[in-house]
């Protein structure tokens, strides 16, 4: 006997599951944009670590040559040794990791203060932050180098990290998640003797890794790929950062050999973030929902 639906009537070939109606929206609307969106980030990463292990006769060709015939790691070993990108990864490293740091505690603690303090003007200090959100930061390029040459913070770590400080994304996007937090654990806590600081840290805080995760990710994959900010404040090269540093390996030799130890640079300076990537991309989902979701 044919199963009866919810409205009583039995279920057309249409409605089934596995239907070929229900099958070529699935595979045309979810898994074929899926596919191309994927091939479409993943083809040029690919494309450039086979790049890398290449010879130059087999990158500057007519003929397509899509994998390597006798793999190298010459071209990483010519990019160690025509520009210093130890020097390069260690500059990206300390200006990455001190200006994410810092940013995601001002972010957390701005974030508190605008959610669970009183004090005047908070929704005037709110909106400037949406405003500032829509400021392009070209804008700022010259006002911060005016000010940073004028304290002397040319080719300097703390002059490649200090305009960058203020992070209104990671303030907006936690502070929608603190709105969602049940009032009663702080009401309770504050009954108990916590202070704002104790409940920041052992109360909002772990329950917003998530949130917090995605915060840094974001920070700390910005901080890594900033080239035009580092650019114009440092021409030292041995104050340079990884995306400057391909701009100066690019200048040392512009042939056609070259082709294969730019691209040996570029995963240089793209597989550390990849890394972190895979690591934190568990939180990137339930990060960017928590805030939309009211318990």
């Amino acid at each position: 006997m044919t199963a009866l639906t919810s409205a009583g009537t039995a279920p057309t070939r249409r409605d089934r599951p596995l239907s070929k109606q229900n099958i070529t929206k699935t595979v045309l609307g979810g898994y074929l944009p899926l596919l191309i969106t994927t091939l479409v980030v993943f083809l040029p990463l690919a494309w450039m670590i086979l790049s890398s292990l290449k010879t130059p006769g087999e990158i500057v060709t007519t003929q397509l040559k899509v994998l390597p015939q006798n793999p190298t790691m010459q071209n990483y070993v010519d990019a160690a040794t025509t520009v210093p990108f130890a020097r390069f990864f260690l500059n990206s490293v300390i200006v990455t990791s001190i200006a994410s740091v810092i940013k995601c505690t001002l972010a957390v603690v701005t974030a508190y203060a605008l959610v669970f303090i009183r004090f005047p003007f908070k929704r005037a200090i709110f909106l400037l932050i949406l405003v500032a959100l829509m400021v392009p930061p070209q804008v700022s390029v010259l006002p911060n180098y005016v000010l940073i040459a004028g304290l002397g913070g040319l080719n300097t770590y703390w002059g490649i990290i200090l305009p960058g400080l203020g992070t209104a994304f990671g303030t907006f996007l936690l502070r929608q998640h603190f709105l969602t937090l049940p009032a009663s654990i702080l009401e309770s806590a504050e009954i108990d003797g916590a202070n704002h600081w104790t409940r920041l840290w052992k109360i909002v805080f772990p329950i917003s890794v998530p949130t917090i995760a995605t915060v840094a990710l974001v920070t700390i994959v910005t901080e890594w790929n900033d080239y035009i900010w580092p650019l114009i404040v440092i021409d030292n090269p041995q104050m340079m950062t990884l995306p400057v540093g391909l701009t100066l390996l690019a200048n040392s030799d512009s042939g056609s050999q070259a082709w294969g130890i730019l691209m040996a640079g570029a995963v240089i300076v793209i597989i550390p973030i990849l890394i972190i990537f895979a690591a934190l991309q568990r939180y990137i989902v339930a990060g960017l929902t928590q805030g939309s979701v009211t318990g």
